[in-house]
């Protein structure tokens, strides 16, 4: 049996599995990447992918604080794109 692994989400302050959170990168030449396969090179932050986490994010520049860099507009966009749908079955 595989031992969990667990990260932090630097919006929501929790840890949780990792497969459930979605990693943004800041690499090694200064740009901010988003990396759904958990793998580049860089600086990591992970958040949950979810609509609210996501505004929180931008209201509170927490990714910003996180990797220490002003995050383009583009990046939020990007991961927008990787948000798992809330709604109720």
């Amino acid at each position: 049996m595989k031992k969990e692994i667990l990260r932090f989400d630097c919006i929501n302050k929790i840890k949780t599995d990792k497969s459930s959170l979605l990693r943004i990168v800041l690499t090694p030449n200064k740009t901010v990447e988003v990396d759904p396969s958990g793998k580049m090179n860089g600086r990591g932050v992970y958040l949950t992918p979810n609509k609210a986490t996501l505004e929180k994010a931008i209201k509170t520049k927490g990714l910003e604080k996180a990797l220490g860099v002003k995050i383009p507009e583009e990046i939020y966009q990007k991961i927008g794109r990787y948000l798992i749908d809330e709604s109720p079955r």
